[in-house]
């Protein structure tokens, strides 16, 4: 299967001038890893255009929080619905478990042994003053933490957190995680 995982960053905050639905943010970079060629690569929003083939080709979209923020944001860029693309949201695989939400930090350090590399409020931060590599490699950063989380799931069952320093384990049910959900899409490619 070829598994897209990504992560965006934004240009603008909620709440912020009147903004006050995830459609109403910019997308300043999103990034991703694409299994196909085990490669990383940030795009900027006048660069969408180059990954929906990406994205139509892959088989599942993994990503952190991406069923209520990231795909719902990309979907106002998309020229077709993403939704018919096979998802995987960690937090959301983790919430139904726990019964709690968790911080993509926090299941970072407890799985991995290693932590975010700043918040979303510095990627804005450094945005604003134009420091754009800054931010496609915190957006990386992101990316390589939820494919690395994904990886360790497929393969232990389970994922870890750190609570009142403690390692607790979340057992997943993952044996669904790679059945493909439907065939390839095409809407953005000209014939």
């Amino acid at each position: 299967m070829r598994v897209i995982t990504f992560d965006i960053e934004t240009a603008n905050w909620l709440g912020e001038n009147g903004v006050d639905d995830i459609t109403g943010l910019q997308i300043a970079v999103v990034g991703v890893h694409d299994s196909e060629t085990d490669s990383y690569r940030c795009y900027l929003e006048p660069e969408l255009p180059q990954l929906w083939p990406i994205i139509e080709r892959s088989d599942m979209l993994v990503g952190y929080n991406s069923d209520h923020f990231d795909i719902p944001l990309l979907n106002k860029y998309y020229p077709g619905d993403l939704s018919r693309i096979k998802s995987l949201d960690l937090m959301v695989e983790v919430y139904n478990t726990l019964g709690k939400r968790l911080r993509l930090d926090t299941i970072a350090e407890g799985t991995l042994g290693q932590g975010k590399s700043g918040d979303g409020s510095k990627s804005l931060v450094w945005w604003r003053a134009g420091e754009v590599e800054k931010v496609k490699s915190y957006c990386l950063k992101d990316v390589e933490l939820t494919r690395k989380i994904f990886d360790y799931a497929l393969k232990n069952g389970s994922v870890k957190y750190k609570e009142l320093g403690t390692i607790r384990e979340i057992k997943l049910d993952v044996s669904k995680w790679m059945q493909p959900k439907s065939a390839a899409m095409t809407f953005s490619m000209g014939f």
